[in-house]
């Protein structure tokens, strides 16, 4: 559809993504890379509530299609079926009225993984389409290997077998994600994945929110078997590079109470001492259980150390119900909402306790933060094992028998990545991970120079 006009007019991209907050924001720090190249970006969602920002969020543009659900519908707490179904029955139609009407014609569509039908829809309108791969290459060749019937992988009759794929190490079935597993229940992600992954051929570039030399054996591997996969990261916060300017324009921060937050977080962290305090995050999508909650506090207490930890209660729970935490509240501060970012990067922060999702994990590696991690579900056991084997730079927390982890065993792990034996080795190799990444995305660093190449043939599309 591109036309050859003069070309100092501007190249017009559009972002296509879920409104969760886990995707929005690495599609709207792609979005500000693209704009600091001189595109012209506009990003495309779904979600109501994103209308009360603004029409623009740092130099990006924002349009909104509908879901097919009411306005009032609550997306939060919603039936993941119900919600992604209509997503995929409304989305296309929705987006592709978005596309025709628009004031301004797009060259190029770039969509987020659980969006695949965008890739469609472009191809509708003749125009190329870029996939962000919001999670680490080492999980994107898992999944390209398993949708594609590439390797063999655990069935229900042989549960237990291990799997070794090109450019990375061998992995257990429970170093998987979970959803490529027999006992996943979910089939609602497997059946996005597939579509994903079935569509390939139509994308021409798949962007990575990672870099070069964080990834480089399963990165090369990928591209060696002829299909393209370009790291662009790490896509987080200026703030991480110790900049100031954050025209990145996260969608958080946007409340009185986020920015009390912030200020209560940062003061207290003034105080400690360097590399002393835990930092404790699950993300935003995991609520702890009671139970869990008590033995992480249990834990904190036999470890001693200063902490900051964002406690998410479950459902008609208080604070003031669970009395272990009244108990530790003298030792560390308890916060509702934490500013990661600003956190993460405060020197008096000596570790992160986290769940392993792949934005919470490259933030802290950005930030040179060792990591205590203890996954949950997703690609978080398998970030979780290149934590430890591949990186180094963290342990893990086993869990006991019932499923959680208990407190001695929090307690072991601060200890361990404090002041154990293997405590320099950890911060040293943080440390490392820390140059690199910035490194990767200074001027002609690895991911500075494959955005570039990507603008440069989004340009000649044209």
């Amino acid at each position: 559809m591109g036309s050859h006009s003069n070309s100092n007019q501007q190249t017009n991209v559009l972002l296509v993504t879920v409104a969760a907050q886990g995707h929005v924001n690495p599609m709207l720090r792609l979005g500000n890379l693209l704009v600091s190249k001189g595109l012209h970006v506009t990003l495309a969602t779904h979600d109501h509530a994103l209308k009360h920002h603004s029409t623009t969020v740092g130099g990006i543009h924002l349009e909104f299609f509908s879901d097919g659900l009411p306005k009032d519908y609550n997306r939060q707490n919603a039936d993941y079926n119900v919600y992604m179904n209509s997503l995929r029955k409304f989305g296309p139609i929705n987006l592709s009225t978005l596309i025709r009407t628009h004031t301004r014609k797009f060259s190029c569509v770039i969509n987020t993984p659980f969006v695949p039908w965008a890739a469609d829809v472009a191809a509708e309108f003749q125009l190329p389409c870029a996939m962000l791969w919001i999670q680490p290459c080492t999980i994107y060749q898992i999944y390209y290997c398993y949708y594609n019937k590439l390797n063999d992988f655990p069935t229900e009759t042989n549960p237990d077998m291990n799997v070794k794929l090109p450019g990375l190490p061998s992995f257990s079935p429970e170093e998987l994600p979970s959803f490529v597993l027999p006992s996943n229940s979910l089939h609602e992600f497997d059946s996005i994945l597939k579509q994903v992954f079935h569509n390939m051929h139509k994308i021409k570039w798949v962007l990575g929110n990672s870099f070069m030399e964080l990834e480089k054996d399963v990165i090369k591997s990928v591209n060696d078997a002829g299909r393209t996969f370009w790291p662009v990261g790490p896509l987080v916060p200026a703030s991480l590079f110790g900049k100031t300017d954050e025209t990145g324009g996260d969608l958080s921060g946007f409340d009185k109470f986020e920015s009390e937050s912030k200020n209560e977080c940062l003061e207290w962290l003034d105080k400690q001492q360097p590399a002393s305090v835990v930092y404790i995050s699950f993300g935003s999508l995991i609520f702890s259980s009671k139970k869990q909650i008590e033995n992480i506090a249990s834990g904190l207490k036999i470890a001693k150390r200063p902490f900051i930890w964002v406690v998410k209660l479950p459902e008609n729970q208080e604070r003031e119900e669970i009395g272990i935490l009244e108990e530790i509240k003298e030792q560390g501060l308890i916060v509702k909402w934490s500013p990661q970012t600003a956190v993460l990067s405060h020197p008096s922060v000596g570790c992160f306790l986290s769940h392993c999702g792949w934005n919470s994990l490259i933030e802290s590696v950005t930030a040179g933060v060792p990591l205590i991690v203890c996954p949950q579900w997703s690609d978080q056991p398998t970030n979780a094992k290149v934590v430890i084997d591949v990186w180094k730079v963290g342990v893990k927390v086993n869990k006991n028998s019932e499923g959680l982890f208990d407190g001695e065993e929090v307690g072991r792990c601060v200890g361990e990545i404090m002041s154990g034996s293997r405590s320099e080795e950890f911060r040293k190799n943080a440390a490392e991970m820390k140059r690199a990444a910035r490194e990767a995305v200074s001027d002609g660093g690895s991911s500075d120079k494959n955005i570039q190449l990507f603008v440069d043939q989004v340009i000649d599309v044209l």
